[in-house]
């Protein structure tokens, strides 16, 4: 039980840390930066604000202990799209390796998350 948590945590916290906090605290203190990701990929200005805000929306539900296990399940399957798309706007546009590493990086923390949630769930 104990490691299944703090496999859970440790997973969620770099999720909290890369997908959450990185990216509002850009928003919040560098906003001449928000945008430096999706800009080189053609998207709109205003894409990069709404990414952020349903990042951090999607993190807190993931986070948060007292979410209802559907609006969990959406967070999960949100943060998915947003990064396998990352990988296929990377893979499509710039064609940078490290670009399109990352996110299936990320993906595969957020499915290591994702998976041991249940795990920590039922046994509260």
């Amino acid at each position: 039980m104990k490691k299944n948590k703090l496999i859970f945590w440790t997973a969620t916290i770099i999720l909290i840390l890369w997908e959450g906090l990185m990216p509002l605290g850009t928003m919040l203190f560098a906003p001449v930066y928000v945008n430096a990701g999706t800009k080189p990929l053609g998207y709109p200005d205003y894409f990069a604000y709404l990414l952020i805000i349903c990042k951090v929306l999607g993190i807190l539900a993931i986070s948060l202990p007292k979410i209802p296990a559907k609006l969990r399940e959406w967070a999960y399957a949100g943060l998915t799209f947003s990064l396998i798309f990352a990988f296929i706007s990377h893979a499509c546009v710039d064609r940078n390796v490290g670009f399109m590493l990352m996110p299936l990086v990320v993906l595969a923390i957020l499915a290591v998350s994702y998976s041991y949630s249940p795990k920590i769930r039922t046994h509260n």
